[in-house]
């Protein structure tokens, strides 16, 4: 029971961390850059810098975990990520900077994957969806969290601690980890899919920093098509060599696996609605209503207040309704509270702002738990590393896409007024178009059967409802079966 409870906070305190990291230096670029003698614009490339490594590392995560132990990685990561952090902070130079950010995003591409396969190899299937739950929470909160805490450190104390707060929750991390984590190892790791390697890190980066920075105005339109295409047609390629390869770093034959493939498939499209809401909201509350970095931070907090009280009722919503029937009345409740946000305007209450995003919040929380829980039901423990690494990939794109359409959409409505300035009432078309990206999801998941994931939720087919309850019944000596092989 108390590595049940354990491990979970432990990957959940280093994924916030890098969560939070990958967000705190927005607000704080000005500041950096005045200090290392460069422009904030300029310094954009250590925010760039930072995805690319991260898109490119993530594929080798399965692989390292194989190889070395997903314990060993995991504490490794870890400390990457802070020699990373103590870089930044020590810079002096845009160089010294960029370095710095590009180690800590190999550490970063190593901790997420890792930190779930750690779960996924320790925790009791019974247990999975209340793990996941903490796992879920750093990724709401973090987006959240960052740009007003960069904001405070960096206005009554020194940007250089915006890195240094990273030290002693990564010290703590690894010693939880060495001590309550089990030294596991894949008795016959595969080899080493360099070729792989190469193709599906050149694609994934191309298209995740293509659409990052796609509509931002960062880099001129071929650039960034020259970085999508390319992207394109190395993942093209990576899939050519893929089916040749015995190992290949992104095993897309788990999408023949029903739960893996809805949760990939509609995760990616809610997961693009939703990653939109960091970009628009803070957009939204300082250009359009005038707000402080700061006030607005505090505002856009409640949603974290939201997903941190989904954590206790997850695992009972899910038992009690089974993965289906959430995920497809949750995906319309989340749906509509990211709608709502276009109702909002400068005279709206921020009691009732701070209302719909604590609200929203908890539905968004509680479909990401659902989602990522149902992802890993069937799939056996000899292709947990490989199911971790697709997720986190997918993840990655989703979130960028989701950046990428929010800004398309702005940019849209801005030449249709034919202005160069936004305004409160250029982001309510934005708002609900990625609504509407979100809620488009519904169609993977309505293909499930109903009992979906049961025995991972720990609701029995026995209890089911509705035309397929007797084939699941029948079928009960079959899933126990399964369930041996993965337990």
């Amino acid at each position: 029971m108390q590595k049940e409870r354990l491990i979970p906070l432990i990957v959940a305190c280093a994924l916030f961390m890098e969560n939070m990291d990958s967000t705190v230096i927005a607000t704080s670029l000005p500041a950096i850059a005045a200090d290392i003698g460069t422009s904030p614009l300029t310094l954009k490339l250590a925010i760039t810098s930072y995805l690319l490594s991260l898109a490119v590392f993530i594929p080798a995560s399965g692989w390292t975990a194989d190889r070395f132990g997903p314990r060993t990685v995991f504490s490794v990561a870890i400390a990457v990520f802070m020699i990373g952090s103590i870089g930044c902070a020590l810079s002096t130079s845009l160089t010294d900077f960029v370095i710095a950010r590009i180690l800590q995003g190999v550490g970063g591409a190593m901790m997420t994957p890792v930190g779930r396969l750690v779960l996924l190899r320790t925790i009791d299937k019974s247990a999975l969806v209340n793990a996941m739950a903490w796992v879920t929470v750093p990724a709401l909160i973090g987006p959240v969290v960052g740009p007003p805490l960069g904001g405070f450190i960096t206005t009554y104390f020194a940007w250089h601690w915006i890195f240094l707060i990273n030290i002693p929750i990564g010290i703590l991390g690894i010693v939880l980890a060495l001590k309550f984590i089990d030294p596991i190892k894949s008795e016959n790791p595969e080899r080493f899919d360099l070729v792989g390697l190469v193709l599906a890190g050149l694609g994934v980066a191309g298209l995740a920093f293509g659409l990052s920075v796609a509509g931002l105005g960062l880099l001129p339109w071929p650039i960034v098509v020259a970085l999508i295409v390319g992207g394109t047609l190395a993942m093209l390629l990576y899939l050519r060599h893929a089916k040749r390869t015995a190992s290949p770093v992104l095993d897309f034959t788990l999408l023949k696996i029903p739960t893996m493939r809805a949760s990939l498939g509609g995760g990616f499209l809610f997961r693009m609605g939703i990653g939109a809401l960091p970009f628009l909201l803070p957009l939204m509350m300082q250009l359009g209503f005038g707000l402080s970095p700061f006030k607005s931070g505090l505002i856009t907090f409640a949603s974290a207040a939201g997903a941190m009280g989904m954590k206790t009722l997850a695992a009972r919503i899910i038992k009690t309704f089974g993965f289906r029937q959430t995920i497809l009345v949750n995906v319309c409740l989340a749906s509509l509270s990211l709608a709502a946000c276009s109702l909002f305007t400068p005279g709206t209450p921020l009691l009732l702002i701070m209302f719909v995003l604590l609200v929203g919040g908890f539905f968004r929380s509680l479909q990401f738990t659902a989602i990522n829980t149902l992802a890993y039901a069937d799939v056996e423990p000899d292709q947990m590393s490989r199911a971790t690494t697709l997720s986190s990939v997918n993840q990655q794109l989703a979130i960028s896409a989701g950046v990428a359409a929010g800004a398309f959409i702005l940019e849209g409505t801005l030449a249709i007024r034919q202005s160069t300035q936004l305004t409160a009432a250029d982001f309510w078309p934005a708002f609900l178009v990625v609504a509407l990206i979100s809620f488009s999801s519904i169609w993977a998941f309505y293909k499930l059967p109903p009992d979906a994931g049961y025995q991972v939720s720990g609701r029995k087919a026995t209890t089911l409802e509705g035309p397929k309850a007797a084939d699941a019944v029948a079928n009960e000596t079959t899933a126990d079966a399964r369930d041996q092989r993965l337990g």
